[in-house]
This record gives C-alpha cells, sequence and structure tokens, in this order.
C-alpha cells in the first residue's frame, strides 16, 4: 500500500469525492451565484454598476487572501480546523449579507465570504494528496478539477433560477444553508488526513519558508502560471458572454441559458479524457497539446469574426476552448500537488489564489479593449489569445515537459 487512500473502499471514495466537490464549489458559487442580481441591486441601493461590481472584487480579494492564510495553516495544525473555522464563518458572513442594510455592509460581508469560502477548495485537494498519489491523484484531482471548472459556469445559471423564487437576498439565504451543511458535512464525514508526525515536519518551519519552498520549484511556476493565464482565459468569456450573445447576437435569457449550458460541457470532457490520457502519458504533455489547442481555438474565433461568419463561427471554436480548459485544469493540479505533498495546503493555496486573483484582474481587459465600441468576438477572443500565448510560453519555457518524469503508478 503506497498511500493511506490505498485501503478504502470504492463506497468510501464516492464519498469523498461528493464532499470534496461539494466543498471545491463552494468558492464558485460564493462569487458567482449572484452575478444575476446586479440590476436588482443596483436598483434597491440607488448606486451605480461600478459600485455593484466592486461586491465581486471585494469576494475575489478576500477569496485569493483566505487561500493564501488556510493553505499553510492546514499544513501546519491539520486540515480539519482550518476547515471548519473558516466554512462556519461562511456561514455567519452569508447570513449577514442577507441582512446587510447598506451597500457598505454588503461590501465587508462579500469580503468575509469570499475568505470563508477559501477553505474549501484548498483542503479539499491538499486530502486528496493526503491520502493518494500517482495515477490515482490523477483521477481524483479530476474530480475536483470539473467542479472547479463548471461551477463558475452553472453558477450564475443557478442565480436565475433562484430570483424568479426569491429576492436577492435569499442568494446570499442558499449560500449559507449551503455553507451550513457543508459544515456539518465536514464535522461528521471528514477525519482528520494529516498525521501529527506529518504536522511535526512542519512545525520547525514558517509560512514563508514552505511558499519558498514550493516557489522555488520551476516546474510548480510554470505549472501556475499556465492555470492563471487559463483561469483568465475562461473568465474573460464569463465576463463577456452576457454582453456578447444577448447583445450582439440577439439571442434572449433563455436561449443564452442554454448555450451557456452547453458550452460547460466540453470542460466536463476535456477533464474526463484528461484523467485518462495524464496517467497514461503524463499530464505534462496532455498540456502541451492542450495549451497549443487553446491558442488555436482562440485565435479561430478572432479569424471567424472577422470574416463575418456570425454566432455559430463564435460557438464552434469557442466550444473547443473550453474542452482546452478542462484539458488543462486537472493537469495543473496533478503536476503542482505530486511535487508537493509535504506542503500540498500551501501548493493549492498559491493555484487557487492565482487562478481567481490574476482573472479577477485580466477578465476587465475585455471591456477596457473593447471600449465604447462594445465587447464582439474579436475583444473577446483577443485577451483569450493572450492568456493562451503566456500559458504556451510558460509550458516549454519553464516547466519543460521533456524534464519531468512520469507519474508513479
Amino acid at each position: 500500500m503506497l498511500h493511506p487512500g490505498d485501503s478504502l473502499s470504492t463506497a468510501r471514495r464516492v464519498v469523498y469525492i461528493i464532499l470534496l466537490g461539494a466543498l471545491t464549489a463552494l468558492g464558485p458559487f460564493t462569487i458567482d451565484l449572484y452575478l444575476p442580481a446586479f440590476p436588482v441591486l443596483e436598483s434597491d441601493f440607488r448606486t451605480t454598476e461600478a459600485a455593484i461590481q466592486l461586491t465581486l472584487t471585494g469576494t475575489m480579494i478576500g477569496f485569493a487572501l483566505g487561500q493564501l492564510v488556510v493553505g499553510p495553516l492546514s499544513d501546519k495544525v491539520g486540515r480539519r480546523v482550518p476547515l471548519l473555522a473558516v466554512t462556519a464563518l461562511h456561514v455567519l458572513a452569508s447570513t449577514a449579507a442577507a441582512l446587510a442594510p447598506t451597500l457598505e455592509l454588503l461590501s465587508l460581508t462579500r469580503v468575509l465570504m469570499g475568505a470563508g469560502a477559501a477553505a474549501g477548495g484548498v483542503v479539499a485537494a491538499a486530502i486528496v494528496r493526503d491520502l493518494f498519489g500517482g495515477r490515482r491523484l490523477v483521477v481524483m484531482l479530476s474530480r475536483l478539477a470539473l467542479v472547479s471548472g463548471v461551477a463558475p459556469v452553472l453558477a450564475p445559471l443557478v442565480g436565475s433560477g433562484l430570483l424568479l423564487v426569491m429576492p436577492w437576498r435569499g442568494i446570499f439565504v442558499v449560500l449559507a444553508v449551503y455553507g451550513a451543511i457543508m459544515l456539518i458535512a465536514a464535522l461528521f464525514l471528514l477525519p482528520e488526513t494529516l498525521p501529527r508526525e506529518r504536522r511535526a515536519e512542519q512545525a520547525g518551519t514558517t509560512i514563508w519558508q514552505r511558499y519558498r519552498s514550493v516557489l522555488s520549484d520551476r516546474v510548480f511556476l510554470g505549472v501556475l502560471v499556465i492555470g492563471g493565464m487559463t483561469f483568465s482565459g475562461l473568465f474573460s468569456y464569463l465576463s463577456s458572454s452576457s454582453f456578447l450573445f444577448q447583445g450582439a447576437y440577439g439571442l434572449d435569457a433563455q436561449q443564452y441559458g442554454l448555450l451557456f449550458a452547453a458550452n460547460s460541457l466540453g470542460v466536463v470532457l476535456g477533464v474526463q479524457a484528461a484523467s485518462r490520457l495524464a496517467a497514461r502519458f503524463g499530464p505534462q504533455w496532455v498540456m502541451a497539446w492542450s495549451t497549443a489547442t487553446l491558442l488555436v481555438a482562440s485565435t479561430a474565433i478572432v479569424i471567424t469574426d472577422q470574416l463575418g461568419l456570425g454566432m455559430w463561427g463564435t460557438v464552434v471554436p469557442l466550444f473547443v476552448f473550453m474542452t482546452g480548459c478542462g484539458f488543462t485544469f486537472p493537469c495543473v493540479q496533478v503536476l503542482a500537488l505530486d511535487r508537493h505533498g509535504k506542503a500540498a495546503g500551501t501548493a493549492q493555496s498559491i493555484i487557487g489564489a492565482t487562478n481567481f486573483g490574476v482573472a479577477g484582474l485580466v477578465s476587465p481587459v475585455v471591456g477596457w479593449v473593447a471600449g465604447s465600441a462594445g465587447i464582439s468576438a474579436t475583444t473577446m477572443a483577443a485577451v483569450m489569445v493572450g492568456c493562451a500565448v503566456i500559458g504556451v510560453a510558460a509550458l516549454w519555457l519553464l516547466v519543460r515537459p521533456r524534464t519531468v518524469g512520469l507519474l508513479a503508478p
């Protein structure tokens, strides 16, 4: 038995997949679930679009900073205590957001909600690394990567559905209930997976020393850039899609929702295929193909738009781009965590904070590039092309696939 998780029954592994997947989804749902309520918030608080968007920025900041704290802490004191404490913060902050009488208080609670949701994804990935290694690690992390990739896409759709049956404050009640369910489930179903003897190895090191050990790894830095750029390309699409398909292409809300859901299938297909291919050929070689696919697909969107091929000229290469994202996400986590099992929490916190932090900075660039002309397929894809170029460069200049060995059995 190479790893503790090898002794788990199939039923127990299924429980872990479901619970850890739900914990991972808490972050994206906390960030994106209320996006459809922006116009209502603007009206209720009698403020501007920019002021409402700042509540999203605050959430992303809280989420990124929370991960940077929770990850190293979980390496030092164990997984359960940070997970339970920070998830409890999420429940309290969500409840406060539902009751917030002013925009200022709502903004504050959103920062705390972001910090409270940070533990889910970080600790979930660290728990998987505690239990598994080698090719089984690929399979388990691919399940979490599937959630990480699909949840930001589906969350706005779920939020739109909730607004049909409840006011915007009800969305935060739903998030509070979600967090409470995760808190109870983690309390009773998740044991501590980081033994005391392994924590003792970290006892003499500071948070900065653990960060330094991870960030001094060339391969980790490379996959960190690739992950951040892939996530940024995805968020460039997410932040632009409503303006593009409903504004430029004239779809109604229902048609847009169906198209949105169909594109998410690309992520699902990519993740499922990547888990098998990475185990056989190595995640670095899967990323060699997937990063190239991201570049080709995003470039194709620019070309088809300039040729005037209409909506389907955009949709087809966009689906290919989403599939490429699905191939890339699990490979980033596998390469990063397989190399840093003793600092899995720290490594995952850096990945998560970079993904959401960089994506939060890059995605508004689409609107800046578009300017007064409005968002088009070309302006959206131009940012996606830039992200893909940086990702390809990071793979071949930093990761250097030929220098990375195959995974253990």
